[in-house]
């Protein structure tokens, strides 16, 4: 499953290297279904497909989102996207929103340290994720960013904004490795 996976974020990579960078923007991109519940008029939230070529074309660090419509503490954190803060940061990112019930491959494929949810996984466009942008308050559980309170999620945000490149050594490639403690 992980290298389907992986053959299918190479594939949506060649395909949004060969498209126009007029086309590669998020103006074609499909919002997932939950969009409007997470903000969606303010932020351009993407489903993984549209995200991984939206991220690719552009250059630019991905912030995936997984979450569960039954997921209490997930209501509660679509809040924090509300802040104008968290909304004006979002557009330094491409952003993903990925229902976990809905989407169980991509759930498990970024599933580094578990497949809780909320998660929230800071992702360069060549598919690695940035462990150096976790949440301080729970090892167990460090992409479960405060799901009441923004400035944990835009404090991240802001460490992981563009030019603020990620050291080689902090980051991580999801593989099956990765997956085998979970």
């Amino acid at each position: 499953m992980i290298k389907l996976n992986r053959r299918l974020l190479m594939l949506a990579a060649a395909l949004a290297a060969a498209l126009p960078a007029s086309m590669a923007m998020t103006s074609w991109a499909k919002a997932p279904e939950a969009a409007d519940a997470w903000n969606g008029a303010e932020i351009d939230w993407m489903d993984m497909r549209a995200g991984v070529k939206a991220a690719t074309a552009s250059g630019k660090t991905a912030i995936m989102v997984l979450h569960a419509e039954w997921c209490s503490a997930c209501k509660q954190y679509r809040s924090v996207f509300k802040d104008p803060a968290i909304v004006a940061s979002s557009s330094d990112y491409v952003m993903i929103l990925v229902d976990v019930d809905k989407d169980p491959t991509t759930n498990g494929a970024f599933s580094p340290d578990g497949t809780y949810v909320p998660r929230t996984l800071f992702i360069t466009p060549d598919g690695e994720v940035r462990k150096d942008l976790v949440s301080k308050s729970d090892p167990e559980h460090p992409h479960s960013i405060d799901i009441k309170n923004p400035a944990e999620l835009l404090s991240l945000m802001r460490k992981g904004a563009p030019g603020n490149v990620a050291p080689q050594e902090q980051t991580r490639r999801v593989s099956p490795q990765n997956q085998a403690s979970n």
